[in-house]
C-alpha cells in the first residue's frame, strides 16, 4: 500500500524547519504524501515546499523571526500537530586547538537553542497527540575530533528532547529524536567536495569509506529518515517518547 492510500498523517498539520533542501525536504515532501498540511520554514523561504503547503521565511537562531514565522503558521494552519526541527549546520573540520570560539557560538545557536527555541514557539499551537521530532545526528551519541562543536550541539539536542519529553509527556506530547549518519545530500557533497580541494580525498572515495563503515555496505538515504521521521509523526508510534532513533545503515 501506498504513503497517499494510507494516509498516516490525514488531517494533521506539521511544521518542518530547515524543509526547504536535504533532510528537512524530504520529510515535508513525504509528510505531505501522507496526508498532512503543513508549512516549511527555512531561510530560503521555502520556495520547495510540497504543493499545497506554506513556506515562510525564518531563521532559528533569531527568536524574533521565529515568533514572527509562527504568527504566520497560526494564521495559515492553526493547531500544529506535528513539528520537526531539521534546520542546523554543520562547520568545517576543526580540532580542538584551533577552535574559532565565534563560529562554536553560531553552530550551538543554530542546531541546539535553535530547536529549543522552536519547540518553545511551537508550543501554545501544540495540544494533546503531539508529536515532535528533532533531527540530532549519529554525533549526538558519539564524538568526531574534526567536529567539536557540531557532536556538543548534537549532544545538546538529545538533552532538550529528553528533559521535554518528561516535561510534556503529561500533556499527551511526545518527544523524539533522529540520529542520521552521513546522508548524500547536497550540503555533505559540497563539504566533501572542499575537502577533496583541501586534503586530496576525491567525493567518491570519501562516500565509499564511509559506506564502508555501515552494516548494510551503503550509507542511509534523506528518503530514509524522512520514513523514520513518518513513524514517529504517526500513530503507530503512539507509546514512544524520549527517544533517539539512529538512521544510519548500521554504522559500526
Amino acid at each position: 500500500m501506498s504513503v497517499e492510500a494510507w494516509a498516516p498523517l490525514a488531517g494533521k498539520a506539521a511544521v518542518v524547519t530547515g524543509g526547504a533542501r536535504g533532510i528537512g525536504a524530504a520529510i515535508a515532501r513525504l509528510f505531505a504524501a501522507a496526508g498532512a498540511r503543513g508549512a516549511v520554514l527555512d531561510l530560503a523561504a521555502a520556495a520547495d515546499a510540497p504543493p499545497g503547503w506554506t513556506g515562510v521565511a525564518a531563521d532559528v537562531g533569531d527568536e524574533a523571526s521565529l515568533r514572527s514565522a509562527f504568527r504566520r503558521v497560526e494564521a495559515e494552519l492553526g493547531a500544529v500537530d506535528v513539528l520537526v526541527a531539521a534546520a542546523g549546520i554543520v562547520p568545517p573540520w576543526s580540532r580542538v586547538d584551533s577552535l574559532d570560539l565565534a563560529e562554536w557560538d553560531e553552530v550551538l545557536a543554530v542546531n541546539a537553542r535553535g530547536v529549543a527555541a522552536t519547540l518553545l514557539h511551537a508550543l501554545p499551537l501544540m495540544g494533546e497527540g503531539g508529536s515532535v521530532i528533532a533531527i540530532a545526528s549519529l554525533n549526538a551519541w558519539k564524538g568526531d575530533p574534526n567536529l567539536v562543536a557540531y557532536t556538543a550541539s548534537k549532544h545538546a539536542v538529545v538533552g532538550v528532547v529528553r528533559s521535554a519529553a518528561l516535561d510534556l509527556g503529561r500533556r499527551g506530547i511526545r518527544v523524539n529524536a533522529l540520529a542520521p549518519g552521513p546522508i548524500a545530500t547536497d550540503a555533505l557533497l559540497d563539504r566533501m567536495r572542499r575537502r577533496e580541494a583541501e586534503l586530496g580525498t576525491p567525493v567518491e572515495e570519501a562516500l565509499a569509506a564511509a559506506a564502508g563503515e555501515t552494516a548494510l555496505g551503503r550509507i542511509a538515504t534523506a528518503e530514509e529518515v524522512a520514513g523514520a521521521a513518518l513513524f514517529l509523526a504517526s500513530d503507530l508510534s503512539s507509546g514512544v517518547t524520549g527517544q533517539l532513533l539512529p538512521v544510519d545503515a548500521g554504522v559500526r
